[in-house]
């Protein structure tokens, strides 16, 4: 596997792992199963923290691939 598809299969979990967390946190926000996610130490702040980060890195992954395809 190339570095170019390497940062485009981390760019693609990054992204969905990022949706993933903004979503439990919009869960946690109007207190749809928020008992759980706060019974294993997740705070809503966590989440949107996490997701944030999750969408930049896909983010930057995604812009990587650009500059290194059209350099090639």
């Amino acid at each position: 596997m190339d570095s170019v598809n390497r940062l485009q299969l981390t760019s693609r979990v990054t992204y969905y792992a990022g949706w993933l967390l903004a979503l439990l946190g919009a869960f946690v926000h109007f207190g749809i199963g928020a008992a759980m996610l706060r019974g294993i130490g997740l705070p809503q702040r966590n989440l949107f923290e996490g997701s944030v980060m999750l969408f930049l890195i896909s983010a930057v992954s995604a812009l990587r691939v650009l500059t290194s395809t059209k350099v090639n």
